[in-house]
Formats: structure tokens, C-alpha cells, sequence
């Protein structure tokens, strides 16, 4: 078994990099790399997070993904995955965004979650995580896939190594909608309808997020204590998707409707 050493994390985050600026799909790490561990993606992962702040990005939040049963099943993984958010992955709500900028786009239904108070601890629960917030909005992540979810030539499916390595593929958010508090309503049975061009295509119930969208928040604070690391107050952290990803193609419109938390869409061209 060869040693995956801090070159490799270096170059695996760079060609991910210029694979997310040129919108241009790359081959998956574990051909590189097959006995790559969860623990060596998420190195390449803050490699590729360490580059993009060198450059001047900002890190505005989290995304944490897998966190229904049905896309663990998928991954064949019983855990979630993370990844960061940049200032500029935030996209305003109604916007047109063009298609071509994304490697192989997908949206999917959330919650974001913005913490008014520093959230770290091995300890962190569901009440921690509520008692942090300051309040919860409807939220779609934008998804991208910069190696392949499939290869060109073989079909090998990419595995959750190099989900992992690919920011969990996490690649935007747009909130929208009205914020509530994070009491002020049961936050499992906030539900969504997501359409496109008009047309239901998925729909779906926050407690689809491990029963309450709260959970991966603590999974993720427990996570980054073991690191010596904390969710900060201000950052925004996606708490999971409840349904299964929507394709997005050049000329779609989605509409995305909370019932009374309101509604919101965005466009790509």
C-alpha cells in the first residue's frame, strides 16, 4: 500500500480546482489513488480549501451531505460528509445562472441554518445546536460533480472518497423565503415542493435529515472539535438535502415552494 503524502493531497485539490474554474470534468482520484481513505479525502479536501482562501476567498459556511437514508444507501457509507462554502458559491435568490459554468449540476432541497453564537464540543446535541442559531431559512445546494460521477470510458461510478476529495461536491447555495426561528416551528415537518419548468419533481419533509435537520449540525460541530476546530458564529451551514438531486439544464427554471416559509427560484441559462 503506497503513503499518501501532502504533495498528493496538494495536487488532487488543484487539479479539482482548475476543474471547478474551467467547468471542465476530470478523471476520479481513486483511479489515481484506490486505497484512498475518507481521512485522506478530507486532506485534499483543506488542501483544496487552503488554496482558494490564499487566493481570497472567504469562508462564509458549511455543507453537510448523505444525511438521509435513502443517499447513505446510494453511497454505501452510514455517515455524513461535509464541506465548505465561499462567499462567492452564495447565489441570490431569482437569479439566472448559466449552466455551463457548473460541472455536471444538480439542486437539491435543504435548510440553512445561520449560527448566532460559536458551535464546537464532543458533547454538541440537538437543543446545543437550536440554542446556536439564529435562525433558519429555506435553501437549495448547488451540486457539481468536478471528476466524473461516472467515467467516460468505463462507467466506474465514483465512490464517497471522491465525493469527499470534491468538497463533498458542494459548488453553491441560494436561500430564499422567510427565516423563523429555530423553536419557532417543528423543524421536521417543514416541506417543500421543488418544480421544474413547472412540473413537480421532487418533494419532501426535513425529518428526512436523520429525523431532524438539527442532527448533522451536531455531527459536524463533534467533527470539527476532534480537529480543534469550531462552526463560527455568522457562517451558514446547510443541514442536508430531504429529497434526491434535480438535474439542472440550460434553460430550466425551479421553483421552490416551503408552503409558510414562502418560495423562491432560480433560473440557468
Amino acid at each position: 500500500m503506497t503513503t499518501f503524502t501532502d504533495d498528493d493531497a496538494r495536487t488532487e485539490a488543484e487539479l479539482l480546482d482548475t476543474a471547478e474554474r474551467t467547468a471542465t470534468q476530470m478523471r476520479q482520484t481513486t483511479q489515481v489513488h484506490p486505497d484512498l481513505t475518507i481521512g485522506d479525502a478530507y486532506r485534499i479536501q483543506a488542501a483544496w480549501r487552503d488554496l482558494v482562501v490564499a487566493r481570497g476567498e472567504r469562508i462564509v459556511g458549511h455543507k453537510i451531505g448523505l444525511t438521509s437514508r435513502a443517499m447513505q444507501d446510494a453511497m454505501k457509507i452510514d455517515t455524513p460528509d461535509s464541506g465548505f462554502i465561499t462567499e462567492s458559491m452564495v447565489f441570490e435568490p431569482d437569479s439566472t445562472l448559466e449552466a455551463a459554468r457548473f460541472c455536471d449540476p444538480k439542486l437539491e432541497v435543504e435548510l440553512a441554518f445561520t449560527l448566532a453564537t460559536d458551535l464546537t464540543g464532543a458533547d454538541v446535541t440537538i437543543d446545543d445546536v437550536l440554542d446556536a442559531t439564529e435562525h433558519v431559512m429555506p435553501a437549495v445546494e448547488l451540486i457539481a460533480a468536478r471528476s466524473y460521477r461516472a467515467d467516460p470510458e468505463t462507467g466506474r461510478r465514483r465512490t464517497v472518497v471522491d465525493t469527499i476529495s470534491d468538497n463533498a461536491a458542494n459548488a453553491g447555495i441560494i436561500s430564499g423565503g422567510q427565516a423563523v426561528g429555530p423553536r419557532d416551528i417543528d423543524l421536521r415537518w417543514v416541506g417543500a415542493i421543488g418544480r421544474r419548468n413547472g412540473i413537480v419533481e421532487e418533494t419532501g419533509l426535513a425529518a428526512g435529515v436523520l429525523d431532524h435537520p438539527a442532527l448533522g449540525i451536531a455531527w459536524l460541530a463533534k467533527r470539527y472539535a476532534e480537529q480543534g476546530l469550531t462552526l463560527e458564529a455568522g457562517q451558514v451551514i446547510l443541514a442536508g438535502s430531504f429529497t434526491r438531486p434535480i438535474d439542472v439544464r440550460p434553460g430550466d427554471e425551479f421553483e421552490f415552494d416551503y408552503g409558510p416559509l414562502g418560495q423562491f427560484g432560480v433560473a440557468f441559462g
